[in-house]
């Protein structure tokens, strides 16, 4: 039987790319394609995938908010996350939000079909410079301490990420579903727990933990 594999990547040439390497393969198949964080966590739950290789850095929702919320709703399904990042606190933030591989975007289309089969037999994938969390990480029952991202609610981490895109309070509201009140209280809230007391500074602080793309991701 065929693995099948969501693609979610905010690019049209990487998706087609994926499609072409991961259908090439005579025991995988390409059952969907997502364009963000948001539609990825929508079509996970309609298309039932084995694995979904999943971009970090997409808009509105980014790839490690949305491999949590599937890992959540979904615990059977493998999740393969590409980026152009490979700190330390990109690869824990993706395993911690239930990844089970992690690829450099430089060297994904030569390994994207070995991280398949290696998630599939329930083990972990690191490509190509990309340094392997040591096996305490690892360990179901590690225990770290928590980062200030981990003291926000799914909820503030989404109104997070549209905010610092530039939507306002509105857009906000009508794209989670929320009043404008809501989301201002949840911004308040946020930005509290960070520390943070500016929008600007907000930005600054999203891009640097790969919360929200920067333009070249």
């Amino acid at each position: 039987m065929k693995v099948r594999i969501l693609i979610a990547d905010d690019h049209a040439v990487v998706r087609e790319g994926l499609r072409m390497i991961l259908e090439s393969m005579a025991d995988m198949t390409v059952v969907g394609e997502a364009l963000d964080g948001r539609d990825a966590v929508e079509k996970a739950a309609t298309l039932a995938p084995d694995v979904i290789v999943m971009d970090i850095a997409m808009p509105e929702m980014n790839g490690i908010e949305a491999s949590r919320i599937i890992c959540e709703r979904l615990p059977a399904v493998k999740i393969i996350i590409l980026s152009m990042h490979h700190t330390n606190e990109h690869i824990f933030r993706a395993i911690q939000a239930g990844a089970s591989a992690y690829l450099l975007k430089e060297s994904a289309g030569a390994s994207v079909a070995k991280a398949v089969h290696a998630v599939m037999k329930g083990q972990y994938y690191f490509g190509t410079g990309v340094k392997a969390p040591s096996a305490d990480l690892l360990s179901p029952s590690r225990t770290h301490p928590p980062s200030p991202l981990e003291s926000l609610s799914q909820r503030e981490r989404e109104v997070l990420q549209l905010v610092v895109e530039g939507k306002t309070s509105v857009q906000v509201a009508e794209i989670l579903k929320l009043s404008p009140k809501s989301v201002e209280t949840y911004r308040s809230r946020l930005m509290l727990k960070l520390g943070i007391d500016n929008i600007p500074s907000l930005v600054k602080y999203s891009l640097l933990h790969g919360i929200t793309p920067a333009d070249n991701n």
